[in-house]
């Protein structure tokens, strides 16, 4: 999809709430600014609405009020197609979401030929690329269930970018994940993260955040606490409840 907007905001959240049914009120007035090309991580203990916010950027939650704009389109604007929207944002979660009866190559394939309608020999050669880029160049015709975990994070990661995003969102990648596996991931994310893609990451992995981000967000119940670079947040926090989160990890 082609874009004319080129400014340096990529994601613009501006005081959004998201409030369910229940009145649980997961998102308090969070407002941030993303830029083009850089790479923020979300932190906080479980249950402070890191992963609802990310959710929110590509409208799998839809908000209670509040405003999102994606690459200059108002994400709830009535001429905003969503599925074009989401499109230009990848998005690998927790869990792998594989289909299991298709290979490596044909999970990369599917979205680019069925969504974009792309030729499949074009589709079929920037496939082998990607799983190339990830480590995967010798598993490109096997099943998901012939892999381990880190490797079909991989291929998630793959067919993701098979869509060929200005965003990357990662809702907690590693997690899932066996301790020997995490690494093989982290390190696909360092190799986008230095080749420019814009990434927001919600993650557990402190050495990840303080090594990649350019920025760290902490939130706790629903609110977006403080926003600062690495240095400042794992090397001088300041904020009494950031504190008290670091020092039971750190």
């Amino acid at each position: 999809m082609t874009r004319n907007y080129q400014g340096d905001d990529m994601i613009v959240a501006t005081n959004v709430n998201k409030i369910y049914p229940n009145q649980c009120h997961a998102l308090k007035d969070v407002s941030a600014t993303i830029k083009r090309g850089e790479v923020v991580v979300i932190i906080g203990p479980s249950g402070s609405g890191k992963s609802t916010f990310l959710r929110t950027l590509n409208q799998l939650e839809v908000i209670s009020s509040g405003a999102i704009q994606v690459d200059g389109m108002d994400m709830y604007a009535k001429t905003t197609n969503i599925n074009d929207l989401r499109a230009n944002v990848g998005m690998v979660f927790q869990s792998f979401n594989l289909f299991p009866h298709k290979t490596v190559k044909g999970n990369v394939m599917l979205a680019p030929e069925k969504v974009l309608g792309r030729k499949k020999a074009e589709v079929e050669l920037e496939a082998e690329k990607l799983l190339k880029r990830v480590g995967l160049g010798d598993k490109m015709n096997v099943f998901p269930s012939q892999l381990s975990g880190g490797q079909q994070q991989r291929v998630a990661i793959a067919r993701a970018l098979a869509m060929k995003p200005d965003v990357m969102l990662f809702d907690e990648p590693t997690s899932a994940l066996d301790p020997e596996m995490v690494g093989e991931v982290l390190d696909v994310m360092k190799d986008l993260a230095s080749d420019g893609m814009t990434m927001v990451v919600v993650t557990h992995e402190m050495g990840f955040a303080r090594e990649v981000a350019d920025r760290v967000l902490f939130m706790e119940d629903g609110e977006l606490l403080v926003g600062d670079t690495p240095e400042h947040i794992f090397d001088t926090p300041k904020h009494p409840r950031l504190q008290q989160f670091l020092s039971k990890l750190l």
